[in-house]
């Protein structure tokens, strides 16, 4: 069975309204298959419009903190994309060396890296404003639904994160 049919096979038999029993070892039936498999799909559809900005997944989150706030640390930027600084390092060099950031530490605190936008990092926030729409529009959901999928997966990530 090649992979393409055991993907149409396992599309033909899933129903929404089956609820799941307890212990089900079967792929359909796990969360985290669907969340993996939502994840790599949208973020798929993220490259060719990335792409177009010079930009990887990653440092489009990246930018994407710097044009909501400005100037933050590289822990604060660890912190609002849940990334260890040891990833954040390699994702704010290559933004560096676009000329899309600017990294320097801070004169109140030594220890701590300032990360700003450069002029042309800064620019590119209105080429990026299509981004979302077309992601939106690839997705095919409604307003509410956006909203509903957003509010559950802020719960599940709150409820799991609390261990």
């Amino acid at each position: 069975m090649t992979s393409s049919s055991i993907v149409c096979a396992r599309e033909e038999r899933v129903d929404p309204n089956v609820t799941v029993q307890e212990g089900s070892l079967l792929l359909d039936d796990q969360l985290c298959f669907a969340l993996y498999a939502a994840s790599r799909s949208v973020t798929a559809r993220y490259r060719p419009l990335l792409e177009e900005l010079g930009l990887t997944y990653p440092q489009y989150l990246v930018m994407l903190v710097l044009w909501e706030q400005g100037s933050v640390s590289v822990r604060e930027l660890g912190a609002a994309l849940q990334l260890e600084s040891s990833t954040l390092s390699p994702l704010l060099k290559r933004l560096e060396a676009g000329n899309l950031i600017r990294r320097e530490r801070r004169a109140d605190d030594e220890r701590s890296v300032a990360i700003t936008l450069t002029e042309a990092g800064a620019s590119l926030r209105e080429r990026a404003r299509t981004v979302p729409l077309a992601i939106g529009d690839a997705m095919g959901l409604t307003p509410e639904q956006h909203t509903t999928v957003k509010q559950l997966l802020r719960v599940l990530i709150a409820n799991v994160s609390r261990g």
